[in-house]
């Protein structure tokens, strides 16, 4: 599956289109990955948030635009995932994460939303009966609450192939994820993300994907 990005931290409608044509000749799941309008920090600056309806209707906003063009080619959209450090920011605020959520719902009560695991993403998603599915990530490093480790620390994200891919095995086979400190977090895993801005991400996720083959365990489209 693939989260593309619907123009406010990256992309414009043009790349839109040319992912969305990629993605349904590959037969790969598409999802809508909205974020802060900040194209010079890529959504990964913190940035005001003036209400609770700026959250809302920036998020259909982005949301509406990708879905036009997918639906406009004979596709389906998927899922939402947030971006960046609106994701970070909603998985640390209730209020956030319940704003989030209510208005995926109020477009689609069918749409699943992605969720860090065991954070206040996936606690809005259950308050509100959303499809969701909990999420793990490949090619960064946590903390002992749960959260990605902020990219200012040495360590935080994982840019050798091998590496990730004994992560994230361990992961599943474990049923918990392991922070920077060894602390052991229990989390249910429905999919994993690798960063596409990742210099070593088409590497990175080849070697997960057959390390997890290998293991007998089987990817499949959300």
């Amino acid at each position: 599956s693939a989260n593309i990005a619907c123009g406010f931290h990256a992309s414009d409608p043009e790349i839109m289109a040319k992912t969305v044509s990629f993605c349904i000749d590959k037969n790969v799941s598409m999802g809508a990955h909205p974020g802060f309008h900040d194209l010079k920090g890529f959504g990964r600056r913190r940035l005001e948030v003036g209400s609770q309806d700026e959250i809302r209707y920036m998020v259909l906003y982005q949301i509406g635009a990708l879905r036009s063009i997918i639906e406009a080619e004979n596709g389906l959209l998927s899922h939402v995932k947030l971006h960046g450090a609106l994701n970070n920011m909603a998985c640390e605020d209730i209020d956030i994460s319940r704003t989030f959520t209510k208005a995926v719902k109020d477009l689609d009560s069918t749409l699943p939303i992605f969720v860090v695991a065991e954070t206040e993403l996936q606690k809005a998603a259950m308050e509100l009966s959303q499809p969701f599915k909990c999420e793990v990530f490949a090619d960064r490093a946590y903390t002992d609450e749960g959260q990605l480790l902020s990219r200012a620390i040495a360590g935080a994200v994982i840019r050798n192939p091998v590496k990730a891919a004994d992560n994230v095995l361990k992961m599943i086979e474990d049923g918990a994820l392991t922070s920077i400190n060894g602390k052991k977090i229990p989390v249910s895993i429905d999919t994993i993300c690798v960063h596409g801005d990742n210099a070593h991400a088409v590497k990175l996720a080849e070697t997960v994907r057959i390390r997890l083959e290998n293991s007998g365990i089987t990817i499949s489209s959300n």
